[in-house]
Order: structure tokens, then sequence, then C-alpha cells
């Protein structure tokens, strides 16, 4: 099977075939740093770092450039509110993404523009837009003429005279059509400006990820993505400006991730239901958060609660803990390379079949436009069997050792494209366990003093203060587990 991607500009899913054998440029648009990064920027983010990742998994030499947007008016406000320069607002918050990307374990782009270290370039990109007719100076502002470029909406699908017709707009007389928008911006007293020859001004939003991408990327690249909410007006601007200004066909293939609710709700400032990244690292691990953001297919809507981000911090473990008890049987004596199935028992055949059609089985899925969430259910479907065959064999089964090896080896492969599985087992257990404690009434040393109390208690058959430890532990959602190798415990 070869890759499909899911083109926003067709509406349809397409083979992939780069513009150049062996080698993708994309580009996805970054934030704008005027404040703390949100859950929405975590999912963008995380689902294009998996695309990087899966792309460089198949053998493509990709180009990778994600910008910040370091002038805009949010920013603008930001400082002007807080009595500092502009820089010190955008500087701060792109030191407190990076941050919070680290956290979330993504991998860093090939290039990361910023868009006031490229004015020239935006400069002459809408010196060029005049020169073609397209683009008209109002003042000390500069707008492209939405109705010189015959292509207009055709990523959003819209209707131009329906959304003239049905605008909400306040009416800038200096414009030629209420859909007309800014290529450069007069600067008003106070702001930060440049020097350009329509005056002392800035960019507008649109026009700098045309400037960046097609001066990294080329004027025809392989991928744009994004989050759908920048469909209209951001990429549809895109495409004009960019088109117009070069004759070409921009953009190759579209990608847009689906929206974040909040408990069914859309989430909003507006509404009270904004969560920063910072304020959900707080509560779960960040490979928890991460496997969440990967759980639903990329351009489904996601829905974040905290029911939903505890069940991916159950289902993580498990995992986990699958790989933590082939680890611990796999250790010792050597393993057989070669494996005689007639020797096997039923839960080590069905493992070894497992094993053998997995990594193909998740080639395949995420060959149909990048299904993330299949690709984990087939780690799911792995797990039930590698732990059928921790219960049911015996530690002398060196087959058993090594079809459990190699399930492990799988989990990691699959873990190096989806960016989670990555810790070692038992250290991700007990980070979870550790967590999850510091939000009881119970100390860890209390926790294991009982223990050790009981486990004295039923070597002297004092069963009933043992029983008592017990339900005291579970009342406070310690479960105890009584094996071979002794007790041990975990959070309910």
């Amino acid at each position: 099977m070869t890759l499909r991607v899911y083109n926003t500009l067709s509406a349809a899913k397409e083979e992939f075939v780069p513009l150049v054998p062996g080698k993708v440029r994309m580009y996805v648009c970054g934030v704008t740093v005027y404040d703390f990064s949100h859950i929405g920027h975590a999912r963008a983010n995380v689902v294009f770092d998996v695309i990087y990742r899966y792309l460089r998994y198949l053998g493509y030499d990709v180009t990778y450039v994600r910008n910040y947007t370091d002038i805009d008016d949010k920013i603008i406000n930001r400082a002007n509110r807080d009595g500092v320069p502009f820089h010190e607002i955008s500087e701060r918050f792109i030191r407190e993404f990076d941050h919070d990307m680290v956290q979330l374990g993504l991998q860093l782009p090939t290039i990361q523009p910023k868009a006031t270290e490229h004015i020239p370039e935006i400069i002459a990109l809408v010196q060029a837009l005049i020169e073609r007719g397209v683009a008209y100076q109002a003042g000390g502002d500069v707008y492209f003429c939405v109705e010189k470029f015959d292509g207009y909406l055709k990523l959003s699908g819209r209707n131009l005279e329906e959304m003239q017709a049905g605008a909400r707009i306040e009416v800038d007389e200096r414009k030629r059509h209420p859909m007309d928008f800014a290529l450069w911006k007069e600067a008003k007293p106070g702001e930060p400006f440049w020097v350009s020859p329509w005056g002392n001004g800035r960019p507008g939003w649109h026009i700098e990820c045309s400037a960046m991408s097609m001066k990294y990327l080329g004027e025809s690249f392989d991928i744009h993505g994004g989050g759908k909410d920048l469909i209209f007006p951001h990429h549809e601007n895109e495409i004009a400006q960019s088109e117009a200004a070069t004759g070409k066909p921009f953009v190759k293939y579209w990608l847009h991730n689906g929206f974040v609710n909040i408990n069914a709700e859309k989430m909003s400032k507006s509404l009270g239901n904004f969560f920063t990244i910072r304020e959900v690292l707080d509560k779960y691990d960040s490979e928890v958060l991460r496997f969440f953001l990967l759980s639903a297919h990329y351009r489904s809507p996601l829905d974040f609660s905290d029911q939903n981000l505890t069940e991916a911090e159950s289902g993580m473990e498990r995992i986990y803990k699958a790989l933590a008890g082939s680890a611990e049987f796999a250790g010792g004596d050597e393993i057989p390379t070669d494996l005689d199935p007639q020797s096997l028992t039923d839960a080590e055949r069905e493992l070894l079949a497992k094993n053998a059609a997995f990594q193909e089985r998740f080639r395949e899925a995420m060959d149909d436009d990048f299904n993330t969430a299949l690709a984990v259910g087939h780690v799911f479907d792995l797990v039930r069997s590698v732990n059928r065959v921790l219960a049911e064999s015996g530690r002398e089964r060196r087959e058993a050792a090594a079809l459990l090896a190699a399930a492990g080896g799988n989990i990691a492969d699959t873990g190096s494209v989806l960016g989670i599985f990555t810790s070692e087992p038992a250290a991700y257990l007990e980070r979870i366990k550790a967590r999850k404690t510091a939000e009881l009434a119970i100390s860890v040393e209390e926790i294991e003093g009982l223990i050790a109390e009981r486990g004295t208690a039923r070597k002297a058959k004092d069963f009933k203060r043992s029983d008592e430890i017990r339900d005291y532990l579970l009342a406070r959602n310690i479960v105890l587990l009584d094996g071979p190798q002794g007790t041990t415990w975990q959070v309910k």
C-alpha cells in the first residue's frame, strides 16, 4: 500500500507523490507568540510532528518549516498592556512555546523562521503583487484585490458573491471589494514599524507565510498544514497572493487537523473552557497527553475531558505494564533466534503471528492518511497477545522470551513514529505511580510501611490484621497485588 493523504483542496484522498522524488517540502503555520500555548496548539503540533516522523520513517528527505508570527495586533496589545517593547513579548512566548513542545516530545523542524526576520522578502512579494496589478495601495496600506484572482476561495469552497452579500464586516471605503485583505499595514502612532515603499508599517498576517514558505521551500512545494480554522481566511489568502505572484500552483497537498472540544463544547476563552498545555501537564504525564491527542484521527474533532485523559492514562499504563513484563521475562538466559511453531503453545503461536503481521498493519494504518487511531489499535491488539503469553508461559520458556522481546521491539518501532512508548517501562510506571500518589492523602512511606506490617501479619497467620490493612489501603485507592515475588501496589 502507498501513502494516501486527504487533500483539503480536492476534498478527497490522493496518492502522495512529492514534486521531487525522494524529497518532501512541508510548511506548517506556527503560533502567534503573545501568550501560553493551549491544547489546540498541542494537537496541531503533535499531529504534524507525527506526519514529519512518518515521512522520514518512509525514507523521505524532509524539509519541515514551522514559523513564528512575532508581530501582530495581539502582540502589540499585550506589550502595551504590560508596558514593554513588543519584542520582549514575542521573545518570551517563543521560549515558552519551545519549552512546551520539548515537553510534548516534538522533534525540531528543519527551519523555524520569524516574520520580523523576513521583512525584505515580504516587501518584495508585496511589490511584485502591485506590479502584477493584483494589489493596490490605499494610503499607507496595501490590499490584495480578490476579484483579480480567479481561484479565490477554491480551498474552502466558498462563494465570493454570497460571502459579500452576507458579510458582517465594517466596510472600509478605501477597499475596492469588502473581502480584499491587507498585505501591508500603515503603522499607527506608537506602534512598531519597518520602512517600506508605502511608508512606515508592518506586514499583514497572511503575507508572512507566503514569503517565508517560498523562501525556504520554493514557489511550489508538497505539503502545507495547519488547523481547520486556518482554511479561511489564512490559507485561502496565502494561495491567492502566492499564485498571483508566481503564476504557479502554490501547494500540492493541503492538510488540516480537526478542532479540540472541551467536554463536548468548542474550546473558547469566552466560554471559560480554555486550557494551556502547562495546566494539562500539571495533572497528566506528557506521554499521556500525546497518546490522547493521537487516539483519534487527526481530521476528526477531539473531545478533551478529564475522563478521556484518565482513560488515555490507563491505556498507556496497560501498554507499559506489558512492556515491563516482557523486559523482565526476557532477561537472563540467551534468547533463541529460530522458533519452531510446532513447539509453541497456542498463546505463543498467536503472538508469533501478531508479531509477523504487526509492521505491515502499522504501515497500512499510517498509509491511510496517517491513521494514528488505527495504528494505536494495532498496538493494543499486540499487547493483548503479550499479556496472554505473560500469564500462561513459564519462565523456563525461552521461546516465549524471544516472542516477547520481538513484540517489545515492534512497539518501540511504532513509538519512534508516534513519539510515545519512549520511556524505560519501569521508570514510566514509577513516574505515573508517583504522580497519582501525590494526589492521595497518604504517603508512599506509609503505604510501604503498612505492606511490610501486613507481610509480617500474614507470616504470623494474623489474617484479621492482614485484611484490615488491605481494606484500609483500598479505601484510600491503593490496590495490593500479591504475587510470587511478594506484594506490589498500584493506585486504583
